[in-house]
């Protein structure tokens, strides 16, 4: 089945993303324990989708999201101005002056080199965004008054806490009502669903909201962490990237769940600086192969797959088929990991020209 989206002319918004946007703390060529400065910038995995969609392919989107009213809030707002963002659906939440209560969410990351590896560590306890519950945001107003072309969300919002999963079913069905497009990214991170169940807890919440959404997405092992799907040959360190398993796998997925179009990005890290880089799609029947890039250059890892979904999902945005929104996800995604921090800092004539195979030559 065709994704039938919405025309522009009836929608405020091209892409409504649902998430937790938090600050992050980059230590640069340091560690997070050796470094004295670090330098900041917003990110998360639902918003860098938001973002990239807005700031590379020039689309209006917006972001659901909530802030504890400080000026570590207020920094993040400022940090989401420049991305373009629409922030008219942030909730603020009175800040309790300590942060008992309510705070905003920090995320300390070394980008990784060469055999050492990138490293979170996050500090979102309490989060305002993870307190949302069911009933708090007027989604009838989103998706019915003001409209919306596409939503998006995925599983980190979702482990946040009890709650998320509730208010994320809750979004995904105002949008179903109204025509809007549905994407969902699995985004399993085991330090989350670690103290909320682990994986039998992850797989609960992302069946019951499977059923609601029309494109799918996730990495080489989401789909078995957080949907309890097999892939033979995948093991813990994806030493090797099987396509054949992984569309019985995606032919398996398609089977259970009414799925308009499924992508997997594949990514062999051979060292945290020099990645294998692909993507593999299931769309109209039909599975499509992105260009393979072999030993990719890594700045920054961190933000590749949210950038590859912004990427696809533009490209269906833009009436392209499934074959060229793989290949815009999979060029995006690329060129976003060539620069520092969460979100694209490319352009939409890069992204073109590396989808058009054009060298890395100096342009002037």
């Amino acid at each position: 089945m065709k994704l039938a989206i919405r025309e522009k002319q009836h929608c405020r918004w091209d892409l409504v993303s649902l998430g937790e946007v938090m600050l992050r703390f980059d230590p640069g060529e340091r560690r997070i324990w050796t470094t004295r400065a670090f330098q900041v910038s917003e990110g998360g995995g639902e918003y860098n989708v938001a973002r990239g969609l807005k700031r590379c392919f020039g689309l209006d989107t917006a972001i659901v999201t909530a802030f504890a009213d400080n000026p570590v809030g207020r920094l993040l707002e400022d940090l989401i101005y420049q991305g373009g963002v629409d922030q008219s659906l942030v909730r603020w939440v009175e800040y309790d002056a300590v942060g008992r209560r309510v705070r905003n969410g920090l995320n300390f990351t070394e980008r990784g080199y060469g055999v050492r590896p990138a490293l979170g560590c996050s500090d979102r306890g309490h989060s305002a965004v993870s307190q949302l519950k069911a009933g708090e945001i007027d989604w009838e107003e989103i998706f019915g008054h003001h409209g919306a072309r596409w939503f998006h969300t995925g599983g980190i919002f979702c482990a946040l806490s009890e709650s998320t999963p509730e208010v994320a079913l809750e979004a995904v069905a105002a949008a179903r009502r109204h025509g809007t497009i549905v994407s969902y990214d699995l985004n399993y991170r085991e330090s989350l669903w670690k103290a909320n169940g682990g994986k039998k807890r992850a797989q609960e919440v992302n069946r019951r909201l499977a059923p609601q959404v029309d494109v799918m997405l996730g990495n080489e092992e989401d789909f078995v962490a957080a949907l309890g799907f097999e892939v033979s040959g995948l093991d813990e360190h994806v030493s090797r990237i099987d396509r054949n398993s992984f569309k019985t796998m995606m032919e398996a997925v398609a089977k259970e769940f009414p799925l308009k179009a499924i992508a997997v990005s594949l990514r062999r890290a051979l060292t945290a600086s020099r990645n294998d880089w692909g993507a593999i799609s299931f769309a109209d029947s039909r599975f499509y192969e992105s260009r393979h890039f072999e030993a990719l250059d890594i700045f920054d890892r961190v933000g590749g797959g949210d950038s590859f979904a912004s990427g696809l999902i533009y490209g269906f945005l833009s009436g392209q088929g499934p074959e060229w929104a793989l290949e815009c996800g999979v060029a995006h995604g690329a060129l976003a990991m060539t620069t520092p921090g969460d979100t694209s800092m490319v352009t939409l004539g890069e992204v073109l020209q590396l989808m058009r195979g054009v060298g890395a030559r100096i342009a002037r």
